[in-house]
């Protein structure tokens, strides 16, 4: 008998299916089963998927899919409908497709299969030995619902790992789970279920061409499915020592691919029988792509995160050392859209010029020398910086970390705050400068924000904010092209800047497009101080930034803030200043702390919830606070009366030099040791000279005697405005010169160079009554 007529003897019928050219060829039962005459019958692809139902086609294109790619035999129940769409019979076909190559040298899959008529169960029936049935077509669907949707969920890999140990699969849920990633040309385990910590040991880290299951899913980028013990262990016998005693009965080990790379690998083991039939290796499959999307989601959010955190660490404001006599307190709450950074900032920079507490031959000489010696010298002035850069995204938090540094750095060259300020807007003005373009700014800011520059008017004096050319929008990628980065027009930042004198309590300020500051007085009042302003900082190349001083009296307060301590919660400056001043008022006079916590939950407290303002659609922003506050009693003890005098000596006049001698020793005339007069006295001549003799500026000097008789204080500063610093060198027995750094290393219990905004000043101190030897 022939294989046709036996296939016919058991209602079975046979087909073939080429991909290349789309056709099909049945026999006459297949041409049966399928609803057309009892006959052979050559189709068109076309006309062969009319005969199917549109949803089990679409089922079957996978499952054909899988197995083209797995090598596998392909698996499905269909159900034949007619013309009418009325559903005839329900067949089983099984086929295997064959990759062959084509003569243009392309590849494509022909399969020949078996067909045979299944009786559908009734309602509440299951069929024995088989898992494809309707009911679990609908389990399995709504299973891949839920994992999908658990899976879209997790934000993170321990998320992500804890939804897969979770899974529970419809008809064969595997006990044990394990997700391998790759790592170079090693695999490791990153997460297991349904193991103990000690059983994975031989499976936690492994070469990639290990035997094993897992590393071949990897190396190969196919499933490997093992049914039964002996199929384990005879495939990977190396490996099945170590697993044997796990008690498993069949193993699905499934790559984790996204966009073509492989991520690892998934594994499902099972204490029943799996036959691994292509439903089930339909669902394993698709469970391994979510599972791998989701891990490559959660990686990347891991990643953002890190990068969050890193921003944070590097560019994050901080409060530096205490401030003699005061109190600072300080609050910063980002909106960079989850980055947790933004374009606000504050800073507190000690400056330059303070009085030393400690320098000696020990520290070294010269130039350096003396810049230690600044270093590690106490000081009592210090500058206090608030800024906002336009917008909310990484690009401001990036300009925000350069203005930030860079105005560090200027102050830290003894600049007024008005340089600072005018060098600062020139280099943010320099970051912008497009490619390919002629110097300048590009986009007209100066007419748009020429509003910006005024003096006070309000709790801030005009902040542009976020309305100015570009606006706050996310930047994609392709803002390095020169158009699109044009299109977003250059940022600005407004700004203060104040140089506190800690001794005398004054604060000399200047501002660029900022809010004024605030004053909370004694007496509990508070009020908008105003003060004079110029243009946010990187609109104009060279603005000038007029200095206003203003003296903090003893028990009062002083509030620097964003505009979004102001605005937020859509408030105008008018509005936002009436919702903050019954919070100063109320909480002024306590703890600086509980005042600022105080000031922050009025803006996104409870209470601001019934405390909008008139602009209700305006976005929140990020918020800087700094808060400064002068002790009622000095830490220290009060100021002793000092001896001062001050004369300057001219390139046209050196003889001054030795009315200058005159007048230091007139002010040392009760000083207790006569050596150190005579001491100071010579280093005073030798500064002196050395300005006039090494530059063509003007010395100015300033000398100092504070303190009781037998303890006082000697300071000496003599300034001018060459940059040139004086350099320490080793004059031969002969030489006429060379020797006043030497000098003073040699007799000042303390001294150094300062640089300042327009010069510099060399300095030194002498205490009553100690051993200039030390």
């Amino acid at each position: 008998m022939r294989t046709e007529e036996v296939l016919a003897a058991i209602a079975t019928g046979l087909w073939y299916w080429d991909n290349a050219t789309g056709s099909v060829t049945l026999d006459a039962e297949a041409a049966r089963l399928f609803g057309l005459p009892a006959e052979s019958a050559a189709l068109t692809a076309g006309a062969m998927r009319s005969h199917f139902h549109p949803v089990d086609w679409n089922e079957i294109s996978g499952i054909v899919g899988l197995a083209v790619a797995e090598d596998t035999l392909a698996e499905a129940r269909l159900r034949i409908v007619d013309d009418g769409g009325r559903v005839l019979r329900t067949v089983r076909s099984r086929c295997k497709p064959t990759v062959k190559t084509l003569p243009d040298g392309s590849r494509d899959f022909e399969m020949v299969g078996t067909v045979q008529e299944v009786s559908e169960p009734r309602p509440g029936t299951a069929v024995e030995g088989t898992s494809i049935t309707g009911d679990w077509r609908r389990s399995r669907e709504a299973f891949l619902l839920d994992a999908g949707r658990a899976l879209a969920e997790a934000r993170s890999t321990n998320e992500v790992l804890r939804v897969a140990a979770s899974l529970s699969m419809p008809g064969f849920s595997p006990d044990g789970l394990a997700v391998f990633s790759v790592s170079g040309d090693r695999l490791r385990i990153i997460g297991h279920h349904g193991h103990d910590a000690g059983d994975v040991g031989p499976f936690e880290d492994m070469q990639l061409n290990t035997d094993y299951p897992a590393a071949e899913a990897v190396r190969t980028g196919r499933a490997v499915y093992l049914p039964t013990p002996e199929a384990y262990e005879s495939r990977y016998p190396t490996t099945w020592q170590y697993v044997q005693r796990f008690d498993r009965h069949s193993w699905a080990f499934v790559p984790l691919v996204v966009a073509g790379r492989t991520l690892g690998t998934w594994m499902a083991a099972f204490k029943h029988r799996v036959a691994f039939s292509p439903d089930e290796r339909s669902v394993l499959t698709t469970v391994a792509r979510m599972l791998a999307q989701a891990l490559a989601r959660a990686g990347v959010a891991e990643t953002e995160r890190e990068l969050s955190l890193g921003l944070q660490r590097s560019m994050m404001p901080t409060i530096g050392p205490a401030i003699p006599g005061m109190t600072v307190a300080a609050r910063y709450v980002p909106t960079g859209g989850g980055l947790q950074v933004g374009g606000d900032w504050y800073d507190m920079i000690p400056l330059p010029g303070g009085t030393a507490r400690a320098c000696g031959p020990e520290a070294g000489s010269g130039p350096s020398a003396a810049a230690g010696a600044a270093g590690a010298a106490g000081t009592s002035r210090f500058a206090l910086v608030i800024g906002d850069v336009q917008g909310h995204d990484v690009r401001a938090a990036g300009l925000m970390g350069q203005l930030r540094i860079a105005l560090r750095a200027y102050a830290s060259e003894g600049h007024r705050p008005d340089a600072v300020l005018s060098r600062a807007s020139r280099f943010l003005a320099g970051l912008q400068l497009y490619p390919g373009r002629d110097g300048g700014v590009i986009g007209g800011a100066e007419g748009h924000l020429g509003a910006a520059a005024g003096g006070g008017g309000g709790p801030a004096g005009s902040d542009p904010g976020d309305s100015g050319p570009g606006g706050s929008g996310e930047l994609t990628d392709a803002m390095r092209d020169e158009e699109e980065y044009a299109a977003s027009g250059p940022r600005f930042a407004t700004c203060l800047y104040l140089e506190i004198d800690t001794e005398a309590g004054t604060l000399d300020i200047a501002r660029a497009g900022h809010p004024d500051p605030v004053i909370l007085a004694v007496d509990g009042t508070a009020v908008i101080r105003q003060t004079a302003g110029g243009l946010p900082l990187g609109i104009e190349t060279d603005s000038d930034y007029p200095t206003t001083r203003l003296d903090l009296e003893p028990g009062e307060t002083l509030m620097l803030c964003t505009d979004g301590l102001i605005e937020t919660g859509g408030h105008d400056l008018a509005t936002g200043w009436d919702r903050l001043r019954p919070v100063m008022e109320e909480h002024g006079g306590g703890s600086l702390e509980k005042l600022a916590d105080a000031l922050i939950g009025a803006v996104h407290g409870p209470t601001s919830h019934y405390t909008t303002g008139p602009l209700a659609d305006r976005r929140e922003d990020d918020i800087a606070l700094l808060l400064l506050a002068r002790d009622r009693t000095p830490a220290r003890a009060a100021r002793p009366k000092a001896r001062r005098t001050a004369l300057t000596v001219a390139q046209a006049e050196p003889e001054r030099i030795s009315g200058a001698r005159r007048q230091l020793r007139q002010l040392l005339h009760d000083w207790t040791d006569a050596d150190q007069v005579d001491a100071a006295e010579l280093m005073v001549s030798e500064m002196l000279t050395n300005v006039l003799v090494h530059t063509d500026n003007d010395a100015l000097l300033v000398a100092e005697a504070r303190g009781e008789p037998g303890g006082r204080q000697l300071r000496v500063e003599v300034a001018d405005t060459s940059d040139e610093l004086p350099h320490r060198r080793r004059p031969g027995e002969l030489a006429s010169s060379g020797r006043g750094l030497l000098l003073m290393e040699m007799l000042a219990h303390a001294w150094g160079v300062d640089p300042r905004g327009d010069g510099k000043s060399i300095w030194f101190e002498l205490y009553e009554g100690g051993d200039t030897d030390s």
